[in-house]
């Protein structure tokens, strides 16, 4: 969630950062007015409070009373205020780094490195939905008629790979000897700290996944109502709190922990359109997380390693 002070102090900067992502940038004029009512409300909430806690110990019944009737009608104001503002702000995105190149769609990516040519056809090749089916390695049909639609069973020879994929990303990121090769190429002495693997829980309490920052957009999470809790969407949802209201010292920095997990989620639109009818409302996951500590220089360099590790991973797979 974004800092109120920042949108306060920079409000076209976020302005641009959110309609880049395609949000409504009404959003933001939006906050800054319940931001506003909300400062003056509370300051009117809070001076009432204390001239009631004066009224008290000078045993003022009368103003006491005429307080309490005064509070009881701005405070509730005050929390209807704060809640439509809170449910606002955490509907903001982060805007993206300076670099980042900003685009319509993924047709308008920038590919940045390439390894090889890709195989030219002189006929119409089978995509992966087809070659699975015509080697009985995916059965969409089956799932459509016990599941429904956006699901498939993955099998045989297809699930192993599956596994020895997960098998290898393990291997990779809990090896020093491999992760220092990698972070090398980051920055010489670049910390080569190994990931802990985890297995996660699935499930995630309401109040802990929104202070994770991920309960939102709700349209795309699965909420069990009997249990009040909710399916993660992916590993890091659960892993990310694994030190929740503690503090870490500094010279045990970083922690990183890779997870495995089923993850799911709605994929709510036109998101995950290229799957073409395979599973986009259930998904396993390997995400890495790590905490480091946060400073200008160790920002800009946060997502180097992980992209760096997908690349070795990728050319190990390949």
């Amino acid at each position: 969630m974004l800092d109120i002070q920042i949108i306060r102090d920079n409000p076209d900067k976020i302005k641009k950062g959110v309609t880049d992502k395609n949000y409504d940038p009404a959003l933001v004029d939006k906050v800054l007015e319940l931001d506003g009512k909300k400062r003056e409300l509370l300051s009117q909430v809070e001076k009432l409070r204390a001239d009631r806690n004066t009224a008290a110990k000078n045993k003022d019944i009368e103003s006491g009373k005429r307080l309490k009737v005064e509070l009881q009608k701005l405070e509730p104001e005050l929390e209807k205020i704060d809640s439509e503002y809170f449910e606002i702000l955490k509907k903001l995105p982060n805007p993206a780094a300076d670099d980042v190149k900003i685009g319509k769609d993924d047709t308008e990516n920038k590919v940045i490195r390439k390894w090889g040519e890709p195989t030219k056809f002189n006929f119409k090749p089978f995509d992966h939905v087809g070659i699975g089916e015509k080697l009985g390695l995916i059965n969409i049909e089956k799932a459509g008629k016990i599941t429904g639609t956006r699901f498939g069973y993955l099998m045989g020879e297809a699930v192993l790979i599956e596994y020895a994929i997960v098998q290898l990303v393990f291997e990779t990121l809990t090896n020093e000897s491999t992760l220092r090769e990698i972070a090398n190429k980051v920055e010489e002495g670049y910390n080569p700290k190994p990931f802990i693997p985890v297995v996660p829980p699935v499930m995630i309490k309401p109040e802990v996944f929104d202070r994770m920052g991920r309960l939102y957009p709700k349209e795309e999470r699965y909420y069990i109502p009997s249990d009040d809790v909710y399916l993660i969407g992916s590993a890091e949802h659960t892993l990310g709190p694994l030190h929740m209201d503690e503090t870490l010292l500094e010279k045990d920095l970083p922690i990183r922990y890779i997870g495995f997990s089923t993850a799911f989620r709605r994929e709510a639109g036109s998101y995950g359109k290229d799957t073409k009818g395979f599973p986009i409302k259930l998904w396993k996951f390997v995400p890495g997380i790590w905490v480091g500590r946060i400073t200008d220089k160790w920002i800009l360099k946060h997502g180097c390693p992980g992209k760096t590790n997908i690349e070795k991973l990728i050319l190990l797979i390949t």
